[in-house]
């Protein structure tokens, strides 16, 4: 107002004027005020008292800017000092309504952020509105806190849950804060969730039969059978902790609280239209991923196996485990044999992929040809020979030898080793063809028994001496039996005879059908005898008989 306005006026208007003009203000109140200037460390703050307040700069937090004009709160400890000036403090004041904001949150229960200034025991020293205050270890978190330096220097948001006045002592919890939080998103998510939704959840763990889930703030269980079509053994074959992954929600009960959702299911079903995919005949590249004793898994697509039985593996092979043939990983050309929707089989083969080499086999093979091939195995019933790739033929033991009894084939024969044996049958149908290898060769015994009749004279060696008789090698791969009664010495035969020893001996008997050769050393002793008494009877005998003189005595 203007000087002279003022000076016209009367004393009880002047009064009333500075009244309005001056605002009345008591000791322990907070008013608010401006900063008028800097002077030092000295701030003027003009409060609208008659004049003008200071206040030290240390009253200022180091975050908080000093500028003119900026409104502060301050506290009116004194209406004026010995120099007539109001006593004010700005943490006096920030104090006093620090507190009572804090007084405030308490019992409104809001949230409120707090810095972090230090570890101390049992838990965290915390900054909440200017004041210290205690965040205990067990309300740091939902979830056990392992390392409480990481939370140095930052903020949190806490809900103030004690307040002792008399002791300034403040207790802060950001775990009630956050079970609150979960608890309205819990509700809300069942007030709006159904069947059928698509949410978005971060996997929280996971075990042998599945993974829960948080879907901000509600647990869900995805199960191992609904993580993908295609068959897993583990939950983390697919997915790790802390993946952000979208689902179905399968089931949802909202008096248990228990919710069950689906991953496999956000995809098509891989069997819908399963024949049109994969016909029949149809061939197609898989991955095979496992094995059981009688065949092999292979995926063709994700969520579609099919199997490859053992029998389905080779044309000719006998395959006894997929491991001979597969290894897993292998990508392999199979061709669809069936389909079973119903039951989700696919059956697959492998040889159907390769031609047949017995499709073709009675036009390379035929009856009595002679061929070449090696041996692959040794049985004790005969030996298997390889006459190609894929085809294979059987020696059996009757057939290794025209003249030896063998118990085993590996008496004649060496895996591995290259031979020539005769085709003696082929049977298409059955997959099989018979070898000898005896065939290859005359038949011995054929051959000495056209050149030796009953009566005829023999020589033996020695080879076996059972206590029936001897056994006598009359050529390579030949033998005879001279029966005990058929032996010129008499007595235990190893006290006459041993292995080795070569005697002479006159056919007896030729068994063609049992394929023996029966001998006597007795009827060679009785011939030659016969022979020498002869000879003896025609050296005295008068010079005028001749030998046909002798012989037709002899006859009468």
């Amino acid at each position: 107002m203007d000087e002279k306005v003022v000076s016209k006026m009367s004393e009880e208007d002047l009064e009333k004027y500075i009244e309005e003009t001056f605002k009345k203000f008591s000791p322990g109140e907070i008013v608010k005020g401006k900063i008028v200037r800097r002077i030092g460390n000295n701030i003027l703050v003009d409060i609208g008292w008659k004049a003008e307040g200071i206040i030290s700069v240390d009253e200022f937090s180091d975050e908080e800017e000093i500028e003119e004009g900026k409104e502060i709160m301050v506290f009116l400890e004194a209406e004026e000092s010995k120099d007539g000036i109001p006593v004010i403090s700005k943490k006096k004041a920030d104090f006093q309504l620090a507190w009572s904001t804090i007084k405030e949150k308490l019992e409104t229960g809001e949230g409120c952020t707090a810095k972090v200034k230090k570890r101390v025991k049992g838990g965290l020293l915390v900054e909440v509105f200017g004041l210290d205050a205690f965040l205990p270890g067990s309300q740091v978190d939902i979830k056990p806190v392992s390392n409480f330096d990481e939370y140095v220097g930052k903020e949190l948001e806490v809900k103030i849950i004690k307040v002792n006045w008399s002791k300034r002592n403040i207790v802060v919890s950001c775990r009630m804060l956050l079970e609150e939080q979960l608890e309205r998103k819990r509700k809300e998510f069942f007030s709006k969730a159904k069947e059928g939704d698509i949410v978005e959840g971060t996997v929280k763990n996971i075990v042998n039969f599945g993974a829960f889930l948080d879907l901000d703030g509600v647990d869900a269980l995805l199960h191992i059978t609904d993580i993908s079509w295609k068959k897993i053994y583990h939950p983390a074959e697919v997915l790790k902790v802390g993946d952000r992954i979208k689902v179905k929600i399968l089931s949802i009960n909202k008096e248990t609280g228990r919710v069950t959702v689906g991953l496999k299911q956000l995809e098509a079903h891989p069997w819908e239209d399963i024949e049109k995919k994969y016909p029949i005949g149809s061939r197609i590249k898989g991955k095979v991923t496992g094995f059981t004793d009688n065949g092999a898994f292979v995926e063709l697509e994700k969520g579609v196996e099919g199997m490859i039985h053992v029998s389905e593996m080779s044309w000719t092979k006998s395959i006894t485990h997929p491991a001979q043939v597969l290894r897993i990983g292998d990508m392999v050309e199979v061709v669809i044999l069936s389909i079973d929707k119903d039951e989700r089989k696919i059956s697959l083969g492998l040889k159907q992929t390769m031609p047949d080499p017995w499709a073709v086999i009675d036009e390379k093979y035929k009856v009595n040809q002679k061929v070449k091939g090696t041996v692959t195995e040794l049985r004790s019933f005969g030996a298997f020979v390889e006459l190609e790739d894929g085809i294979e033929g059987l020696i059996k033991n009757q057939d290794l030898s025209w003249t030896k009894k063998i118990k085993h084939p590996r008496e004649v024969l060496k895996k591995g080793q290259v031979i020539e044996a005769m085709i003696l049958a082929i049977d298409k149908a059955n997959r099989r063809i018979s070898l000898s290898l005896k065939h290859t060769q005359e038949d011995p015994f054929y051959k000495w028994t056209k050149a030796h009749k009953v009566g005829s004279t023999v020589k033996g060696r020695i080879i076996d001496m059972p206590s029936s008789g001897v056994v006598v090698e009359l050529r390579k791969e030949l033998e005879g039996f001279v029966p005990a009664r058929e032996l010129k010495q008499k007595g235990k035969i190893k006290d006459n005879y041993k292995l080795g020893d070569m005697i002479e001996l006159v056919v007896k008997r030729i068994d063609q059908k049992a394929r023996k050769i029966i001998l006597s050393e007795k009827e060679h002793e009785r011939v030659k005898k016969e022979k020498e008494r002869e000879v003896y009877t025609m050296k005295k005998a008068p010079d005028k008989f001749t030998v046909k003189d002798i012989i037709e005595k002899k006859k009468k």
